[in-house]
């Protein structure tokens, strides 16, 4: 693949048409023109066309010679995350298969996060289960990181080292497992030149320091390697010198603490034939004519890597006591190691089911270790913390007794080898062999052991320090799930305990509570199928005490607050009532009629309006206060403002409301209604059903969520014509799971 290579449109359609017929090629032409259009006068930070990005995406995988639906995936991938498209329009312009791919590539912009880093862990989760659904998201997803790593300079330098060592520790473990070694070195050199700039152009200059005598050496090598291959092998071979990847120095200079003239296969060739027997044919007549370093050959023919890698490694002392690194393998093993699953056979016949369906499955297992870890975890960082020990960290082959390669993370034991084979197994274990001898269970296994796992049907279950002993998070997680359902019987009889605790704490009985009603609400809200599973993830420590109490008591504890409410202003009514009693005598009692205006009708014609500060509705307890020259305002007797000191009291009048039987069935007023519930998905949407019914119009909304408590807090100013109807909207809202307090507030 040609590094930083810049397409054009027209390079791209006519890479295709090498290897695409014409109705395959048709697809890849319309998202073209489909994406020039959506992205047409967007620019990216570099100042070019962002159309630009998405050629290159798409032709990087025609490089990769990838189907239609993938390289029109490469057009396609941004339009729905930076433009008004959506994935529905994909769906009907090109096809459901298209618009799941582009799906599977899409951040997950639309939701909020506590935090970036949940984010990015939400968005990779959702990256990997889409690639494990099918296979084609992630090859566009590397193109698309690999043209980004490309323009990184463009970026400013903090935002050039996070996305650099997220391409580390995600997308170039994916690109090794994938085996695609051409997009793997460059993410890796690219963002080790960002990450530690020093060490990278240290080792580049190292390398270019004695490029010439050490090319010399190679082209020498080379030629004479060519006499003797050519004495065993009568068919076609190639052998060429092979760059060592700066990176990979890098790694084995800081994790073996060499210094740069330790790293033996910094002189590499390449010998690439037509069958294995040749393979292995070279490799006699390698070590017949040059003497091989002590535990340095490696037979990843007779067991491939998980990345269905296959070749044959060995170290040489050559010339001048110079070691020289040798790889032998066959042309198809050449393919798969350069471009991996990109370069199988289903893809080039355009069979684009799931990766299910390939032959090659057996050696791609891990993808269902993706989905099982996330059936394990609800949570994206623990998610993505046991996929990058399970599966990104590196890897140790070991044999069963049979013969068959089990693949593990490095620093993997006897018991992650047992749970890996059935959860029965690691249950049972009580101890293991390794290579015919017994070995302790905190031994860590290496490559090319072979073990064998003991077990008896009397075993009790694994020890709880077994935890401690164990690598990947598969085994410790069946080794937790085993505890967890030998004592289900006491979780489930502490977990109840504990809400009854919880339920009492809060000055309710949890007896009077709990009904049948109540039992099939909570297991709707917490997701179970039986009361003994959610008291026993209570009693486990899985599920909140403080939720499930909470949610038990949440009606009472709504009821105790509205009585509350309800005395505290029965008590200051009683109070004003009394004040105003003892001044009745020197006041006149008006009727207050509201039309088309504000008119006054009883003693001396007054000019009433009513106060915005509390707006009172036809209902309200009101008195009205005497304005200095703009005639009385009416305000509900509880209003603050009609409270403030004794001078105010001073100009208080009786007032009160004309029969409602009167009232102008037209005339309607404006009230300020506070909800205070907690912070869920459609909660706005259930109370907008509840009062639209029952509300001339709804002329406000707004609100504010304190992420702390977890509670919403909506103001919404509606036209109403009494007290009543206000009381009706009131109580429907409050009937709403979830609302904490609901009031008329004070404008």
């Amino acid at each position: 693949m040609p590094k930083n290579k810049d397409y054009s449109k027209m390079d791209v359609i006519n890479k295709c048409r090498d290897y695409m017929n014409k109705e395959r090629l048709a697809i890849v032409i319309k998202a073209s023109n489909f994406a020039e259009r959506a992205h047409r006068d967007q620019m990216r930070k570099s100042g070019e066309p962002y159309f630009m990005h998405p050629v290159q995406v798409a032709g990087i995988l025609a490089e990769l010679q990838m189907d239609s639906d993938t390289v029109a995936t490469g057009f396609l991938h941004d339009v729905v995350e930076d433009t008004g498209i959506s994935l529905d329009d994909i769906a009907y312009h090109f096809s459901p298969t298209i618009a799941q791919l582009v799906d599977g590539v899409t951040k997950l912009g639309k939701f909020k996060f506590k935090s970036h880093e949940e984010q990015l862990a939400e968005n990779h989760r959702k990256m990997l289960l889409a690639m494990a659904n099918d296979l084609r998201v992630i090859m566009v997803k590397l193109a698309d990181r690999l043209h980004n790593m490309r323009t990184l300079k463009y970026h400013r330098p903090e935002k050039q080292v996070s996305i650099s060592k997220e391409t580390l520790e995600i997308y170039a473990p994916l690109a090794d497992r994938l085996g695609i070694s051409q997009i793997k070195w460059e993410l890796e050199d690219i963002a080790l030149r960002y990450i530690d700039p020093e060490a990278y152009y240290s080792i580049v200059q190292l390398i270019d320091s004695k490029r010439n005598e050490r090319d010399r050496y190679i082209n020498n090598t080379i030629e004479e390697l060519k006499r003797h291959v050519a004495e065993v092998v009568s068919d076609d071979f190639e052998i060429y010198g092979r760059p060592k990847h700066i990176y990979s120095i890098y790694r084995k200079m800081k994790d073996q603490n060499k210094d740069f003239s330790q790293i033996y296969d910094l002189l590499a060739i390449r010998v690439v034939v037509d069958s294995v027997r040749d393979c292995y044919a070279v490799l006699g007549i390698i070590h017949t004519n040059w003497k091989p370093m002590p535990g340095r050959f490696k037979d990843y023919i007779a067991m491939p890597k998980a990345n269905l890698y296959q070749s044959l490694h060995t170290t040489v002392m050559g010339d001048f006591g110079m070691p020289v690194e040798i790889q032998i393998r066959t042309f198809e093993m050449h393919e798969v190691a350069e471009y991996g699953v990109a370069a199988h056979w289903a893809y080039k016949l355009g069979d684009h089911s799931k990766v299910k369906d390939n032959p090659l499955q057996p050696q791609l297992d891990w993808f269902n270790q993706i989905e099982e870890l996330q059936n394990e975890s609800n949570d994206a960082t623990d998610f993505m913390q046991s996929v990058k020990e399970d599966i990104f960290k590196d890897k140790v082959y070991v044999f069963t007794p049979k013969g068959d390669v089990t693949e593990l993370p490095a620093g993997s034991g006897p018991l992650d080898f047992a749970y890996s084979i059935h959860s029965e197994v690691g249950n049972k274990t009580v101890g293991a062999k390794v290579n015919n001898r017994i070995e302790p269970l905190n031994y860590q296994l290496k490559t090319g052991d072979i073990v064998e796992i003991l077990t008896s049907k009397n075993s009790t279950g694994p020890s709880r320090d077994w935890i401690n002993l164990v690598t990947t998070s598969r085994a410790r997680n069946k080794i937790k799930r085993f505890f967890k359902l030998q004592v289900r019987d006491e979780n489930i009889e502490k977990g109840r305990q504990m809400v009854e605790h919880a339920v009492d704490e809060l000055g309710f009985s949890f007896k009077e509570l709990y009904s049948k009603e109540m039992e099939e609400a909570l297991l709707a809200r917490f997701n179970f199928s039986a009361s003994e599973d959610l008291f026993a993830a209570v009693g486990f420590g899985e599920l909140s005490t403080t939720a499930v109490a909470n949610r038990i008591t949440e009606k009472e504890r709504k009821k105790k607050l509205e009585e509350q409410r309800q005395v505290s202003v029965e008590m200051s009514l009683k109070e004003n009532s009394e004040k105003h009693d003892k001044e009745k005598s020197k006041t006149q009692k008006m009727t207050v009629r509201h039309k088309n205006g504000v008119i006054v009708e009883g003693a001396n014609n007054l000019l009433i309006r009513l106060a915005h500060c509390c707006n009172p509705l036809p209902g309200d307890d009101i008195v009205g206060y005497i304005t200095k020259g703009r005639g009385v305002s009416v305000h509900r007797r509880d209003c603050n403002n009609v409270k403030l000191s004794p001078e105010i009291q001073d100009r208080l009048i009786e007032v009160d409301w004309e029969d409602t039987a009167a009232q102008d069935p037209d005339m309607t007023y404006e009230v300020e209604i506070e909800v205070i519930a907690f912070d869920r998905s459609g909660l706005l949407n259930e109370v907008l059903q509840v009062i639209t019914p029952l509300t001339q119009k709804i002329t406000n909304i707004n609100g504010n969520v304190s992420h702390e408590s977890s509670t919403v807090k909506l103001k919404l100013k509606v036209l109403i014509q009494n007290i009543n109807q206000l009381d009706k909207i009131i109580d429907k809202i409050n009937n709403i799971p979830d609302i904490y307090e609901v009031y008329r507030t004070e404008s």
